[in-house]
């Protein structure tokens, strides 16, 4: 079956983690756009995927109708008003003010109990984003290198994660990037943002092809290969470059 949609998680997929997509990468996003409507649904910001995506592409107002941004795992979806020339929001699952305490509150304890807490973080290290409480060993803005060294093997992430999921029962509890675990309402993950696509886009999740690099279960690209989706995981952004070439050659 011939796909419609390319759906991407953003860092270590098509970014080093918290960086900009290289020129190379935003061309051939741009000319995929030119072929399929295109997905990036990852744990940052909507802010974040602006600077690391949309402000590197050089892409019109009609291909930029194409392109689907959900930030916070799926929790938030963002699509561009060609009128307007500004990305409107289009839901946002928020969690509660009570939810939101009760994932900080675990989160910090978890991490002081497994020695994790940082004394000089750089940046935040739990994140208020409304519809996900993210929490970053290092905080927001630790360098990609001291990141890539934190957890390379996803140990301490695990315990972390599955400490927290024990208790914040009836919340989902995910690993996100290299040094972050993602917390939502159950249920609004990135499966969930690629369900309310198959709506909006009226397509078969067989017209679905997905790019991750944290599929393995307790990942936050997870959700989208349980679904069924088809999807390739990949260990960072070079292998997505080459797997594209080869998309939007044989398209």
């Amino acid at each position: 079956m011939k796909r419609k949609l390319i759906a991407f998680d953003l860092d270590d997929t098509l970014a080093v983690t918290k960086s900009p997509i290289t020129d190379s990468m935003a061309d051939k996003l741009r000319r995929l756009l030119e072929i399929y409507e295109v997905c990036v649904i990852s744990g940052g910001n909507f802010d974040q995927f602006k600077r690391q995506v949309v402000d590197r592409m050089d892409a019109d107002h009609l291909l930029l109708r194409k392109l689907h941004l959900m930030p916070t795992c799926g929790t938030r979806y963002f699509r561009y008003d060609e009128i307007t020339k500004e990305w409107v929001k289009q839901y946002a699952e928020n969690l509660t003010e009570q939810e939101k305490k009760s994932i900080m509150a675990v989160m910090e304890e978890g991490a002081k109990h497994f020695g994790y807490w940082v004394g000089n973080p750089a940046g935040e290290i739990i994140e208020d984003r409304e519809s996900q409480i993210t929490y970053s060993a290092l905080g927001q803005f630790a360098t990609p290198e001291d990141k890539y060294k934190w957890d390379p093997d996803t140990k301490k992430r695990q315990k972390l994660r599955d400490y927290a999921a024990e208790r914040l029962p009836g919340l989902e509890v995910r690993i996100g990037g290299t040094t972050s675990i993602d917390t939502t309402k159950p249920g609004i993950d990135k499966a969930y943002g690629m369900q309310k696509l198959v709506q909006i886009l009226e397509i078969s999740k067989d017209e679905i092809l997905f790019f991750g690099d944290k599929l393995g279960e307790g990942g936050n690209d997870y959700p989208v290969k349980a679904m069924g989706i088809d999807c390739i995981e990949v260990k960072h952004q070079d292998d997505t470059e080459l797997a594209l070439e080869a998309i939007i050659q044989t398209a």
